[in-house]
């Protein structure tokens, strides 16, 4: 007798790990002060319904000092605005058995690395994308560069670069700092305005323990859009992204 075919929903045998729960991790490179970006780019995923951790695994911990938090210790995770933040964790596996979990129940992990010994400890060249974030302070450009003095292999980064009005210069400044090293620049460019009154958004931000956008500058804004629609582009679309900025400008 014949055996009879059994036949499954198309949805089901598309990829057998269509429904299991990958993280995908982003990388802020860089020695330049990348926190607000960062926080920004978190409450976007935040309102966009994905689970977001960010982590802090800076020298100077920063976030220790802007995210409020109960009772903070030498390392821990506590919530701010939707979203978690972890502080002064050397690795993936530090965070993992801190909350006792043998995997991480996030969409989206973003780090904040400046420093090769956090790099190395955290893989960051497996990253799903690694943005290198930097102004042009002789500070900012050598400790970010010493990072990616680590890979043994080349790593394809995304420039994000802050500047006053970002001069051919600068750019081509940085690629010659870099010859040599195991890198591969993206095409693309994403430039931030260095002003004084997106400066002030963010104190105010650090001191109302809220994360405002409302009075950044059009051009701060529109590099962030392109920022997270050209980094998180399976997460995210543009329009999305506009429409939760504008939500949050609403607050």
């Amino acid at each position: 007798m014949e055996a009879k075919r059994v036949c499954f929903p198309l949805a089901l045998i598309y990829r057998k790990d269509r429904y299991l729960k990958f993280m995908k991790t982003v990388g802020f490179i860089g020695g330049y002060d990348k926190l607000d970006l960062m926080l920004y780019a978190a409450r976007i995923l935040t309102l966009a319904n994905k689970k977001v951790l960010l982590i802090d695994t800076t020298l100077m911990q920063k976030t220790k000092y802007v995210v409020p938090t109960i009772s903070p210790t030498n390392s821990y995770v506590t919530e701010f605005e939707g979203f978690d933040v972890a502080v002064g964790f050397k690795s993936m596996e530090m965070i993992k058995n801190y909350l006792g979990v043998e995997k991480l129940d996030y969409d989206i992990a973003i780090l904040d690395i400046d420093s090769p010994d956090i790099a190395t400890n955290f893989e960051i060249e497996k990253n799903y994308k690694n943005c290198f974030v930097t102004a042009f302070d002789v500070y900012s450009l050598k400790r970010g560069t010493e990072v990616l003095s680590i890979f043994k292999k080349p790593v394809k980064l995304i420039k994000v670069l802050f500047s006053k009005n970002l001069l051919k210069e600068e750019n081509e400044y940085l690629d010659y700092l870099t010859l040599g090293y195991k890198i591969a620049w993206d095409k693309e460019i994403i430039s931030f305005p260095i002003e004084l009154g997106n400066y002030s958004v963010a104190v105010i931000n650090q001191v109302i323990s809220r994360i405002k956008m409302k009075k950044l500058s059009d051009h701060y804004k529109n590099s962030l859009v392109y920022l997270m629609a050209y980094v998180f582009d399976e997460d995210l679309s543009t329009g999305e992204i506009k429409k939760i900025m504008k939500s949050i400008e609403r607050e």
